[in-house]
């Protein structure tokens, strides 16, 4: 199964744009795979709240790692309803064989919609081996290797940190498509042939 995420705010962008290619074409390879789509800017997810933080402390200070015991943290009425909201997120997640997240980069880093999501599914010591994750990116200025603003990547690194540290999985692609402010921002219109040449990569990338 795909699990498709975008993040958003912006109805017709450019991380939304990548993410639809890279859907389209993966379910075009597998006809009889499943696919569950959520929009995280459109329905968001709420922020975790105290009743989450004691099913967290329930499931590590029992050192349960078996996600399909996590229920057994369940015990008020006010984790209940904590509960409801994670189980089927999670649920999604754990069928899937590939989680694919259409985001920008908003101020270095990424939207709240998907750090919300990431909180309500992400618990001590899980694992989600043997899943795969793909991020398609868009980003107002140019943030790979060798950049001025490399340091300032707070979006890829804590993405692929959260993967590895969190979930023990390192098999994660990134797919970026940059300097998308130079259609904007007159100091940047310098750059628009670079920023033309990125995001025609990256939805090369993204069919492919």
């Amino acid at each position: 199964m795909l699990l498709h995420l975008d993040a958003s705010a912006r109805r017709a962008s450019f991380s939304r744009r990548l993410s639809s290619v890279y859907a389209e074409t993966w379910r075009a390879a597998r006809p009889g795979a499943g696919y569950v789509y959520r929009d995280l800017a459109a329905d968001p997810v709420p922020h975790i709240g105290e009743a989450w933080t004691e099913l967290c402390d329930h499931i590590l200070e029992r050192e349960i790692t078996d996600i399909a015991r996590y229920p057994e943290a369940v015990r008020s009425p006010a984790q209940h309803r904590a509960w409801s909201v994670v189980a089927p997120l999670l649920d999604e997640v754990v069928a899937a064989e590939v989680i694919l997240i259409g985001t920008p980069m908003y101020n270095y880093s990424i939207p709240s919609a998907l750090k919300a999501w990431l909180d309500q599914i992400t618990f001590p010591r899980m694992s989600l081996q043997g899943r795969s994750f793909v991020v398609t990116s868009a980003r107002g200025g140019a943030y790979g290797p060798g950049t001025p603003r490399e340091p300032y990547d707070h979006q890829e690194r804590y993405l692929r940190d959260f993967f590895k540290g969190h979930f023990q999985v390192e098999d994660v692609r990134f797919i970026h498509a940059e300097l998308v402010n130079a259609r904007l921002d007159p100091a940047l219109a310098h750059l628009r042939d670079q920023h033309e040449e990125s995001l025609a990569a990256a939805l090369k990338e993204a069919a492919r």
